[in-house]
């Protein structure tokens, strides 16, 4: 099963930290913690950063069974 934390690395590829973060206007850190399973984004960042990697907030957050 894959972590919500393995999800957003996946989907950020080959593009940066600092990239995303700007992109959806939250801190580098923020990313990072997302990314290392040690914080749940809000909801509001959870749209944000759904639209941005073009997923719906249900596979990113909340589908164990969706691989992306």
């Amino acid at each position: 099963m894959q972590t919500v934390a393995e999800k957003l690395i996946k989907l950020r590829g080959t593009k940066s930290r600092e990239e995303v973060a700007k992109a959806v206007g939250v801190s580098v850190s923020a990313i990072s913690m997302y990314e290392n399973g040690e914080r749940v984004p809000r909801d509001a960042i959870k749209v944000r950063l759904s639209k941005y990697y073009n997923h719906t907030v249900q596979d990113i957050f909340f589908d164990s069974k969706c691989h992306i």
